[in-house]
């Protein structure tokens, strides 16, 4: 699809020059006052910065103790006080800022490696090794942005570097060809793609920095139209893992690393080819790609969670909003511009990536223009790719999981539900812990977040041995209807070939939302292990009386068909976790009489 878009070519590729670089002064200088206040005292905060050592036993702990946060937290702060450095300079422009901008630039070109050490391999899935290899550069996730953040400091900067050492570009660009330019061409890392393997966010991920590294570079025409031919290929393995509805497997979050990369990308290629791949833009897919984002969308904070994304899954801004605006959807526009203007931190100081930081500066000014609380209609939907239902009225939000557990960041989560009402959450999807080693390893499964006994699922027993469902493709959701009314909506399919035992003859589970009332999970259970028992998780507090369930003060939880009712606290203590939940969540175990369970949400 991409590729066949190169054709369009006509020119020699042009620099990408989306911005104005820091000696442009003319735009710098319109920004709004208040905006350009912020940026010089976001920069304030990092004059005489003392960057943080990265040891090469910091690099060899994730190999030891499976800790990959400590390492990752020092080096993601490098870049972020670099690009804070960088865009106050480019506001003042008086050259308060460049020893410390100098300072950054030096220690990053430094290290011996830009990947982390999570990802210190040359082979999918195998084991990391303990340091890195300097004579063969790994180009993974953050090394690929590493790269655009000093691709893109120096762009903005360059006179100004120049005027202090021509040195200083020249070490750059020297760090870019020998990390990332020749390893690029030369190398086949998995990401790339090769058209029968599965890709994931890293695909586009890292092709869009790739393109901003190389092509804000004055680099040779024929190294160019290698780099871009490349990068085509793999936006084609990228787009060949998606659905035409434009459903990202991986989540919210994922999405700003998934479908925003990929507008990222197209919005490079058409500046450097006089929009020879605007087109794309009108693909139903791109549309679908971009709607996303909006219709898993619950409330303020709250979307739409399962694998390893967070209901908690960041506010929208400068990219979300350009996307819309080339796709020509207003409600995403408006969506997005709302959130931006809510935002607790609009201006992004955690983001490292510093092309995005230059995306909101540059449409701050369009997004608070904007109604700050426009009226968007979330809609019912069905992602057939994935297997997501969505269904909504003026108080409840409803999920369902269908599709398997073989999605991208998989959690053994067939089945399950999650219900918000008057945009807070009531029955949960926990998310994820802080990655670690065994996030991403054969042990992934001994974790309890990704395990289905801690989704809204049944547990079967053996004896005492719990069977709980298991990852891979053949285990998934069978028999899926669904339907859609102006009155109610329904889906029913049969879980029993999401667990790795043939007792287990079926399972179905039926969900009706009745618009404006209730929603009724109706289970049915037929094999030869002894009755299932249900879990049901809970960020307020339930209270159990009898067969009546009432969660906080969001509502009351009718149960029929049940021999126990059990309640148990389940502590967050996890940094991660915390982002989406304050304080501990509760888990109701339902065991059930005998073969049919019937709840009754209010």
């Amino acid at each position: 699809m991409i590729t066949e878009l190169t054709k369009n070519i006509k020119k020699p590729l042009s620099c990408f020059q989306p911005y104005p670089q820091a000696s442009q002064r003319n735009q710098w200088e319109a920004l709004p006052e208040d905006l350009k206040e912020q940026l010089v005292k976001n920069g304030e905060a990092y004059l005489n910065f003392q960057y943080p050592s990265l040891t090469a036993v910091d690099f060899m702990e994730f190999n030891r103790t499976g800790n990959r946060s400590r390492y990752e937290d020092k080096q993601f702060l490098r870049r972020n006080a670099l690009d804070s450095l960088v865009l106050a300079e480019c506001v003042e422009h008086k050259g308060r800022f460049l020893d410390d901008i100098i300072n950054g630039l030096y220690v990053i070109c430094e290290e011996n490696a830009w990947q982390l050490p999570a990802h210190n391999s040359y082979i999918r899935d195998t084991p990391q090794f303990i340091l890195p290899d300097i004579t063969r550069p790994v180009i993974d996730l953050f090394a690929a942005e590493t790269a655009s953040v000093l691709s893109i400091a120096e762009y903005l900067l360059r006179q100004e570097l120049k005027e202090v050492s021509p040195f200083l570009s020249d070490m750059i660009n020297k760090n870019l060809e020998t990390r990332i330019f020749i390893p690029y061409l030369k190398e086949h890392f998995w990401w790339m793609g090769d058209g029968v393997s599965q890709m994931n966010n890293w695909t586009i991920w890292c092709t869009q920095n790739i393109l901003l590294s190389a092509f804000s570079r004055d680099l040779p025409e024929t190294q160019k139209e290698e780099i871009l031919n490349k990068a085509v290929k793999s936006m084609d393995y990228f787009l060949k893992e998606y659905g035409e509805d434009g459903c990202c497997d991986e989540g919210a979050q994922y999405f700003r690393h998934a479908g925003l990369c990929l507008f990222n990308c197209l919005f490079l290629l058409n500046e450097i080819t006089e929009d020879a791949f605007s087109s794309a833009y009108e693909w139903d897919k791109t549309k679908n790609i971009a709607s996303y984002i909006l219709n898993v969308h619950i409330s303020d904070i709250y979307y739409v969670n399962f694998a390893d994304c967070s209901p908690v899954a960041g506010r929208c801004g400068a990219r979300e909003f350009l996307f819309g605006k080339m796709t020509k959807n207003k409600e995403l526009m408006a969506f997005a511009a709302s959130d931006y203007q809510n935002s607790e931190d609009p201006l992004t100081l955690e983001e490292h990536n510093l092309f995005y930081r230059l995306q909101t500066i540059f449409t701050h000014e369009e997004m608070i223009s904007w109604e700050k609380t426009p009226d968007i209609t979330h809609k019912d939907i069905w992602y057939e790719s994935v297997g997501i239902f969505l269904s909504r009225d003026e108080h409840f939000s409803l999920a369902v999981k269908a599709g398997d557990n073989n999605d991208s960041h998989n959690h053994n989560d067939t089945g399950s539900i999650t219900i918000y009402k008057d945009g807070f959450p009531l029955l949960i999807d926990v998310g994820v812990e802080t990655y670690s080693k065994k996030t991403f390893s054969p042990d992934r499964y001994q974790i309890w977040t990704m395990q289905s006994c801690y989704h809204n699922l049944p547990t079967f027993f053996d004896g005492d041995k719990p069977i709980l469902q298991k990852d891979g493709e053949m285990y998934g959701a069978r028999e899926v209807s669904y339907q859609f009314a102006p009155t109610e909506n329904k889906i029913s399919m049969d879980l029993s070939s999401a667990y790795p035992d043939e007792r287990i003859r079926t399972y179905i589970r039926s969900t009706v939302h009745k618009k404006g009332k209730e929603i009724v999970i109706e289970d049915h259970y037929e094999g030869s292990l002894k009755s299932p028992v249900l879990s049901l998780m809970f960020y307020e507090e339930p209270t159990v009386t009898g067969d009546v369930i009432s969660i906080g003060n969001l509502g009351k939880l009718y149960v029929t068909g049940a021999s126990s009712i059990q309640k148990e606290r389940i502590p967050i203590t996890d940094q991660r976790l915390r982002t989406a939940w304050k304080h501990d969540i509760h888990r109701i175990l339902i065991t059930m009489d005998s073969q049919d369970l019937r709840l009754i949400i209010q």
